[in-house]
């Protein structure tokens, strides 16, 4: 008897919360353009576009599933290593800029207890520039295992926006979604005193599988 090829399990890919904004009506349009482009010519010019568009829109909201990585540090984003800066408290600071082509959920680079989200309002100056320090950002507070980690989700010239999933107050587990960024954008990282870090400047991440800590 032949043997019989065992399956493969698929990975399901859903899309990002807080997409609908941007994507129902993108969708939207390139339905109604792609069901009047049979009848009109001047819908059709239109349906091209639009579809392209709705295509690109479903790429940049998805939110695929991820294998965990065990460490005591895991990257919070997808993209790459953009800076590694000692602090004067004794932290280092590890930046990474995410491209419109990167997955923008972003994922609790430790387990422990969010102890404070905040929202500070400011610019939307492109990510990779230094200045974008002062673009609008949110700064969260985890309590872990091994101190307060702090974490800054920043927006860039196009990301407007940025949607934190959880509150203060939330216990979470290493890799659990805690928010997107929509479009560029960048998410900094701040090791304890004492942790080392295992990535280098223009090295890729992805969110929960990259260490950024070395034992």
């Amino acid at each position: 008897m032949p043997h019989s090829t065992p399956e493969v399990p698929r990975r399901k890919v859903r899309l990002a919360r807080g997409a609908s904004p941007w994507l129902l009506p993108t969708l939207a349009t390139a339905a109604v353009s792609l069901a009047r482009s049979r009848r009109s010519g001047k819908w059709a010019a239109v349906a091209v576009p639009s579809t392209a568009l709705a295509a690109g829109m479903l790429w940049f909201f998805r939110d695929p599933e991820r294998e965990i990585t065990q460490g005591r540090v895991i990257s919070p984003a997808d993209g790459v290593v953009q800076s590694i800066m000692p602090w004067k408290d004794g932290r280092t600071r590890v930046a990474i800029f995410m491209s419109p082509l990167n997955v923008h959920v972003n994922r609790a680079p430790l387990a422990g207890t969010v102890t404070s989200v905040e929202h500070i309002p400011g610019g939307y100056v492109p990510a990779f520039n230094k200045e974008s320090e002062n673009n609008e950002r949110v700064v969260w507070h985890f309590d872990t295992e091994i101190g307060d980690v702090e974490m800054i989700q920043i927006a860039g010239a196009v990301a407007r926006r940025i949607v934190p999933y959880v509150p203060a107050g939330t216990k979470v587990e290493q890799g659990d979604r805690i928010g997107l960024i929509r479009f560029g954008s960048r998410v900094d990282v701040y090791l304890p005193e004492g942790v080392d870090v295992a990535v280098e400047v223009g090295q890729a991440t992805v969110a929960g599988v990259t260490r950024l800590d070395r034992d």
